[in-house]
């Protein structure tokens, strides 16, 4: 039977048409997303900046790459407008490329709240497990955090690192003022902070609150050595140790003055044991403050672009590292505050409160026993 393309109408045909253009876009997009990786990865960015401006055989030679490679690059790159060329007209081997201050910042500072390149990093360990999500997403099961690689662990670190360090003890703890106030007596205060990854997190609470000590807690073996390394390079290892414990663990122990989740609750194959584990652990009178995606309070389609980010990120990489581990109730990224409440009491705690602190990526709540 020959199959025949229906006819559409006008509106239809213009909804297809976009639709196209949209796809095309969408792909484009992705070949400068991993062109970018590219050039973070091979130094080639950097190599540009701290130079200033080069041709290609000069770019090549500071960057250790080789030149026709690097010559395409520096094409693509300035017909993408991400970085600049002085004279398009010239021979390929004269022409001059630079890197602009405002992108070097977005693409190169570590230290700044525009530092995008973490995002683009997580690119390449996404799609290396396609095979393997094909595979459970007919099947069942899940891909462990770690099967993801170390790249999707510094790359994660990274992209939480500046916000933790930059925010977290000037902006977030201050706007909670009995948590502040108890995080700056004279007494010292004791936090564990669960699902720490890399530690940014208790770091900056130790290093914002100086007499605080601060036990950090993840699963996830790698991620604990990476936040010991931290700890020591930031002069914090006197106040901050990480335990490689699953949160869930009813054996975990202690007195805690304030027990934080930072946007981990939703990646927990079991969050209401995680969140009874705090419960336990709450010295009496404290609390516990939960970081989790900002998501939009009930599903809608078609979404805003955060909804279609946290969704992106759910279906490739926390939905199946959330089922990797039996019983789940594989949350994914996008927990709404209704999943959070529900979570909560199931945990025992009676009530949960939205925090007004204002943030375009995260949302704050309290735990109230």
């Amino acid at each position: 039977m020959t199959r025949t393309t229906p006819t559409l109408s006008q509106a239809e045909a213009e909804r297809r048409d976009a639709f196209v253009g949209r796809l095309f876009q969408t792909y484009l997009d992705a070949f400068e997303a991993i062109t970018n990786h590219l050039g973070d990865r091979l130094g080639l960015y950097r190599a540009l900046n701290e130079g200033g401006p080069a041709t290609s055989a000069e770019l090549a030679q500071r960057a250790g790459t080789h030149e026709r490679y690097t010559r395409e690059w520096l094409e693509q790159q300035a017909v993408a407008g991400i970085i600049v060329v002085d004279d398009p007209g010239a021979a390929p081997a004269d022409r001059r490329y630079s890197l602009p201050a405002g992108h070097a910042e977005v693409l190169l500072d570590r230290d700044s709240l525009r530092y995008m390149e973490p995002l683009t990093r997580f690119i390449a360990p996404l799609t290396a497990v396609l095979p393997e999500l094909a595979r459970v997403d007919r099947q069942g099961g899940g891909i462990a955090w770690a099967d993801f690689g170390p790249e999707a662990r510094e790359a994660q670190a990274d992209f939480n690192r500046v916000p933790f360090l930059q925010l977290l003890t000037s902006e977030w703890l201050p706007a909670i003022p009995d948590v502040h106030a108890r995080l700056q007596a004279a007494l010292p205060a004791r936090v564990a902070d669960i699902g720490c990854g890399a530690g940014w997190s208790g770091i900056a609470i130790a290093r914002g609150y100086p007499g605080v000590r601060v036990d950090g807690f993840d699963a996830d073996g790698p991620s604990i050595e990476m936040a010991g390394q931290n700890a020591a390079a930031a002069g914090v290892s006197d106040r901050v140790t990480f335990h490689a414990r699953d949160a869930a663990d009813p054996s975990l122990a202690g007195q805690y003055d304030l027990v934080t989740f930072f946007e981990c609750v939703h990646d927990m194959s079991r969050p209401v044991e995680a969140l009874a584990t705090a419960r336990r652990l709450l010295a009496p009178g404290r609390t516990v403050i939960v970081m989790d995606e900002r998501t939009a309070d009930s599903f809608a389609a078609p979404g805003d672009e955060m909804e279609r980010f946290f969704y992106g990120v759910s279906v490739l990489c926390c939905v199946p590292a959330g089922m990797a581990e039996q019983p789940s109730t594989a949350t994914g990224t996008v927990m709404r505050p209704d999943t959070l409440r529900r979570y909560a009491v199931g945990a025992g705690f009676r009530e949960v409160e939205v925090l007004p602190i204002e943030h375009p990526l995260y949302r704050f709540y309290r735990l109230h026993t």
